[in-house]
């Protein structure tokens, strides 16, 4: 480095310096992006999360939050795609991941319409609200899915979406109004996940054209005046263009094999790594298996939104709901033999009378189907919709 000018070496250590200060990008999945989880650890990630959640007091609507965040991931997602598209337009190489997304855009653009459909601003004020996320106020049933979706690089499948609700119920029993929030929930946190991981992408690619941009100046600069290319080299420090591991990638293999005057960049360069404990061919192997893992999550994601219109979720929440296992144990043996419709009015019932008490719901039904029985094995339907239900608000001390 002594060879150097001062003012260039003293620019090239101050940015490699502030970069590393940092911490250097590392080319994989988005920041959010958690570590993989078996379904095992799933399920006692649920269990877990059920203990740590506490809810706040207060209650009022929730949507306002949610709304303007859909609006915003569409926001991003649709620059994104014009971004690449551009690119892609000009002859440029994308990668797989980016291609994925262009391809299968119009599917996101399809569940962004979805979403805003089934989400007006008076959606489900009901809903219990998180005191202790780190953004406060969120729904419960939407953190609940966001964890499930960082831990298992978007992919969801309805057996391991029921295991999930299922072992966090063992810990705390959700409400009806959040087991039917969960496709719309799932679908906005599937597009808040597409995002992270297509800001990943385009990271890089800005990152590339970067390098290519600095690249091009020092190979035009070479060809009329060589020794002046450290000065450009200096222009480059002096820009300060983030040192990730794209731009590395993309920096080294445009300059190798281009004479002489181009070798002192590289050079620089591999110093730099050195210092950091790291080669170019590790670079290259990172960015490359970053590349596998962004193509993964956005495939994982995409077909997770496919997922989401083809599945019976009426039976899904029959499944996953402690009501209806509640109710399933009416002593009359009546409740269970009905068709969906009858009990979801039953479950209905059972959640008007929890909103105006400070019994939860599986309470209530629980109370429900005690009156039933101590009535000599009545019908758990005389206490929710017919003549008992006087008996069973002040069993409850539900207020009219």
């Amino acid at each position: 480095m002594s060879s150097l000018p001062g003012r260039v070496g003293e620019a090239i250590r101050r940015t490699w310096w502030r970069a590393a200060d940092q911490g250097a990008e590392v080319d994989g999945l988005a920041p959010h992006a958690a570590e993989l989880f078996s379904t095992s650890q799933l399920e006692e990630h649920a269990r877990a999360l059920a203990a740590r959640h506490r809810l706040e007091s207060k209650r009022a609507g929730l949507a306002d939050g949610l709304l303007p965040r859909l609006a915003a991931n569409a926001a991003a997602l649709e620059e994104a795609h014009a971004f690449i598209t551009r690119v892609a337009s000009n002859g440029t190489r994308i990668t797989p991941a980016a291609e994925w997304f262009i391809d299968n855009y119009h599917i996101i653009e399809e569940q962004i319409r979805t979403a805003r459909r089934h989400l007006p601003r008076a959606y489900n004020r009901e809903l219990p609200r998180l005191a202790n996320a780190l953004a406060g106020g969120v729904p419960r049933v939407y953190d609940i899915v966001l964890e499930l979706i960082s831990h298992s690089e978007g992919r969801v499948d309805v057996e391991g979406l029921r295991a999930f609700v299922t072992s966090y119920q063992t810990v705390t029993p959700l409400r009806l109004g959040e087991l039917w929030a969960i496709p719309i929930m799932l679908r906005l946190a599937l597009i808040e996940s597409l995002r992270r991981v297509v800001a990943a992408v385009t990271a890089g690619r800005s990152d590339r054209q970067s390098a290519k941009y600095w690249v091009e100046r020092m190979i035009a600069t070479a060809a009329d005046a060589p020794s002046r290319v450290v000065s450009v080299l200096a222009e480059m420090i002096d820009a300060s263009p983030p040192l990730t591991n794209s731009f590395v990638a993309e920096f080294s293999t445009r300059l190798q094999g281009k004479g002489a005057a181009l070798m002192f960049p590289i050079t620089w360069l591999e110093q730099r790594l050195s210092e950091r404990g790291q080669t170019i061919e590790h670079i290259f192997q990172v960015v490359s298996q970053g590349q596998a893992e962004h193509q993964v999550a956005i495939g994982n994601n995409i077909g997770s939104l496919r997922l989401l219109g083809a599945t019976d979720w009426r039976s899904f929440v029959e499944g996953v709901s402690v009501v209806d296992a509640t109710l399933r144990s009416d002593p009359a043996g009546v409740y269970a033999l009905m068709d969906f419709t009858t009990r979801d009015q039953y479950r209905r019932a059972v959640e008007e009378i929890a909103k105006c008490s400070p019994a939860s719901e599986d309470e209530v039904a629980r109370t429900a189907v005690r009156l039933a029985t101590e009535a000599g094995g009545a019908h758990v339907g005389q206490f929710l919709l017919d003549a008992g239900r006087s008996q069973l608000e002040r069993a409850v001390s539900a207020r009219r």
